[in-house]
């Protein structure tokens, strides 16, 4: 594994001498903008392997993308070579159709310790919930990002992360999502504690979400793209393309529905993704990613 590889991967020209905000900041930006979130891995009839080589070899060397347990784990190689005091940390994804969050740690995010402050850097989220910047790990404090405010509650240890959500104009009305989703003004993401996590402990957590028959990544397939201005994802046939805030805080949302025939050229296009094997969007879940 070798960072001038990876650095060219993410198209990153910048100085990396000093293990500061700035530098950690720029590679962030860099890494969420090329590297998608994608899960496309189990609809093409592959396995998702918990291996830093074969992540390596597969986010930087095959250009693809991943969950957030190989871009995290990647990140974490990443800034823990260029000197940062890098710790990984579990969480648990929020679910609002349910209004709950699952028994057991679902989601790989990591905690950086620099010049006596915390800071949560997680690449590995994706859709509209991503992060663009590393945030620092202080409670009821709104921290601006182009995405919309983000902010941290903490709880008895136990810390949440939300994001305060724009109004939307969606350009074709007919295929948005459901009302209730849209009429949310505050998305919980997920919530998390400060204890060390150990990679081994996310092995079961890797097979159950790309086998169990009711995990949202075996129901959906997904690849989402953050770009300079907001993001893209395609999950199933569905192509929905997001620019931040368009116009008097407000996101401008299109959304189209793609024949077959033109996911290939789409994946390849739009997310700079080249299958190897045959792909088969799905989307059968009636969870909502939006």
């Amino acid at each position: 594994m070798d960072m001038k590889e990876y650095f060219d991967r993410i198209s990153y020209r910048g100085s990396h001498n000093k293990p500061d905000l700035a530098t950690m900041s720029d590679i962030f930006q860099h890494h969420i903008q090329a590297v998608p979130f994608e899960n496309l891995s189990i609809h093409c009839g592959e396995g998702i392997e918990l291996n830093l080589e074969a992540t390596y070899n597969k986010i930087v060397r095959k250009k693809r993308g991943g969950w957030c347990m190989e871009n995290n784990y990647l990140l974490s190689w990443v800034l823990k070579t260029l000197g940062y005091d890098v710790t990984l940390l579990g969480a648990k994804v929020y679910v609002p159709e349910l209004d709950a969050y699952p028994d057991e740690i679902d989601h790989l995010l990591l905690q950086v310790q620099l010049d006596g402050k915390s800071y949560i850097v997680d690449g590995g989220f994706g859709m509209p919930y991503q992060l663009w910047q590393p945030m620092e790990l202080i409670s009821g404090t709104d921290q601006p990002q182009t995405p919309g405010v983000f902010r941290f509650q903490e709880e008895s240890g136990t810390w949440y992360l939300e994001k305060v959500k724009r109004k939307q104009w969606v350009l074709n009305q007919s295929t948005s999502t459901s009302q209730n989703v849209e009429n949310e003004v505050c998305r919980r993401i997920y919530l998390f504690t400060l204890q060390p996590r150990d990679i081994e402990e996310f092995r079961g957590c890797n097979a159950h979400l790309q086998t169990a028959p009711d995990s949202l990544f075996v129901t959906k397939s997904i690849c989402s793209l953050q770009t300079a201005d907001g993001v893209r994802a395609l999950v199933g046939w569905k192509l929905t393309e997001i620019k931040y805030n368009y116009r008097d805080n407000m996101d401008l949302v299109e959304i189209r529905i793609l024949a077959d025939e033109e996911i290939e050229k789409t994946l390849k296009e739009k997310f700079n993704i080249t299958l190897d094997k045959k792909f088969v969007p799905v989307n059968t879940s009636r969870l909502s990613l939006f």
